[in-house]
């Protein structure tokens, strides 16, 4: 009965103590940007972000952008794009393009992206946006 009891209250602490599980959404590095589309839309070259990693035969690698999630622009020129990669130095790109609007999720304030990127997709809404990576 003791041992029961003890038993008990060791796994009940251990609950208790135990941390929340970060939410998928926030793992690894992300970036949210505004790039311009590229590609024609052949099954060889689609229509992708500027920047997002193209080649569904190969494994992404470790060191680059490992996934991307995005909305085409209201116009279709431009893409509100969040791109996920293991290490911050995969965005070195990104960084060095002047031309691109640049936030990095978790720091920058989220009204200050979502009034940035309303300017391309009228209905953005930062919490519907991005992907979850396991």
């Amino acid at each position: 009965m003791t041992q029961r009891l003890l038993v008990g209250l060791l796994a009940l602490g251990a609950v208790l103590c135990a941390q929340r599980r970060v939410d998928p959404r926030n793992t690894y590095s992300r970036a949210i940007c505004v790039v311009p589309m590229t590609g024609c839309g052949t099954p060889a070259n689609p229509r992708r972000p500027q920047h997002a990693p193209w080649s569904p035969s190969r494994k992404p690698s470790p060191t680059g952008i490992i996934a991307f999630s995005h909305v085409v622009s209201d116009d279709g020129r431009f893409a509100p794009v969040e791109f996920v990669a293991h290490d911050w130095a995969a965005f070195q790109a990104l960084f060095t393009d002047k031309s691109i609007k640049f936030f990095e999720k978790g720091k920058d304030k989220k009204d200050d992206i979502e009034k940035e990127l309303k300017k391309y997709k009228k209905d953005f809404d930062l919490e519907k946006f991005g992907m979850v990576m396991p």
